[in-house]
């Protein structure tokens, strides 16, 4: 079983630079685009025609709204809805074959818990996309304390909407099957949303925190001052 948050896997490369920050030697290397992180955000992941079954029965049409958006065009589609203009929107994912395994995963995920990692990502990537090298080079210890206090935040007001799942035919011609049985899989989603108010709010007051914990200088507090005036835009 698979579990996806949403999480990239350049984080660990993010750790590694930022044990390395302070060092007059820090290789310095150009960010990766926004084509990195186009999974992340707006590529149809999902083929709807190899849907054979869904929560609400066999149609793809019983698929809520806010997931076949999510489906068709990501995040950015799910938050253009008017029920979602006002709020940010996040999708836990996970996948696999044991349903009761995944059922369970879906019912036990806990806003005040789970989301911190959901929400963290999301951050992460806005300050790595901001950054025109890698973001520990840009913003110094700020970044190293933003990304801890995102981790490590609590996020009031967030809250676990729906959960839906689908299972899906896997398409023959990218695996090998054993004895030609097809090849079948449950994709569960979990809908967290927060006010979009809330949300700046809690944001902000951590890169108030992270900005006095680090005390920029020079460049890097023109960098972050930078950020923290446009962080919102495009988030």
């Amino acid at each position: 079983m698979r579990i996806k948050l949403s999480a990239p896997a350049f984080l660990l490369c993010v750790i590694f630079f930022i044990s390395c920050a302070g060092q007059s030697n820090s290789a310095i290397y150009p960010v990766p685009d926004e084509s990195y992180f186009e999974t992340e955000k707006n590529v149809k992941t999902i083929d709807t025609g190899n849907i054979i079954e869904t929560k609400n029965g066999m149609a793809v049409q019983f698929i809520p709204d806010w997931l076949l958006a999510f489906i068709e065009g990501g995040i950015e589609r799910v938050e253009k809805m008017d029920l979602y203009r006002d709020k940010y929107v996040f999708i836990g994912r996970n996948d696999g074959e044991n349903f009761t395994a995944l059922n369970k995963w879906a019912d036990n995920f806990s806003a005040m818990r789970d989301f911190p990692m959901l929400a963290a990502v999301r951050i992460e990537r806005r300050m790595i996309l901001s950054a025109s090298l890698y973001p520990d080079n840009e913003y110094g210890l700020f970044f190293e304390r933003m990304v801890l206090n995102a981790y490590s935040g609590e996020y009031q007001g967030a809250e676990k909407e729906d959960i839906f799942w689908i299972k899906i035919k896997v398409d023959n011609e990218t695996i090998e099957l054993e004895n030609d049985v097809l090849s079948e899989t449950y994709n569960f989603f979990i809908l967290i949303t927060i006010d979009k108010t809330v949300m700046r709010a809690i944001i902000t007051d951590m890169m108030t925190r992270a900005y006095d914990a680090a005390v920029p200088s020079g460049a890097q507090a023109a960098a972050v001052d930078r950020l923290r005036q446009t962080f919102f835009e495009g988030f």
